[in-house]
């Protein structure tokens, strides 16, 4: 009996550190930058919070739409933070169109940013870290990062 006792510490052992290890590529990720578009006029913070695929294609919508309305990607700073079941945006196995809008819109200079709270949570409860896409920034808590980017004059828009 206390040899499986033995084996289970040591499997949660194992899962432990492999989850340190993949966080640690994690963590290595910077916050984004703040005011790397000098000629901006507005700076949007748009919240994902939602599993919602509806709700996900409209935060990608909005984006795109100001980038229209201002008339030009330099002339307004993005950004769109995921936490809770919002992350799933960013999983990798979503579908291909999906990740070209993604592409499309990091090519005009929108930041994607995610919440390391709901990936260790997530990792925890499925014993592994989800797969994300690539170019995603990292902040330890997305609540908190709404709080100090609105302190820094961007506006919070959830669609």
């Amino acid at each position: 009996m206390n040899h499986f006792r033995e084996a289970a510490c040591l499997r949660r052992i194992l899962v432990c550190v492999a989850m340190a290890l993949a966080f640690a590529r994690v963590s290595a990720q910077e916050a984004p930058p703040v005011g790397d578009k000098p000629f901006a006029e507005a700076a949007i913070l748009l919240q994902l919070s939602d599993r919602d695929s509806a709700k996900q294609s409209m935060v990608l919508d909005v984006a795109n739409n100001l980038i229209k309305h201002y008339g030009d990607p330099e002339l307004v700073d993005i950004e769109i933070i995921a936490f809770g079941p919002g992350v799933e945006l960013y999983f990798a196995a979503n579908e291909p169109a999906l990740s070209e809008r993604i592409a499309s819109l990091r090519v005009s200079g929108v930041r994607f940013v995610v919440c390391q709270n709901t990936l260790d949570t997530l990792a925890r409860v499925r014993g592994k870290p989800p797969e994300l896409i690539d170019g995603l920034y990292y902040v330890q808590t997305g609540v908190a990062h709404i709080v100090e980017r609105s302190r820094n004059g961007f506006t919070l828009v959830r669609p």
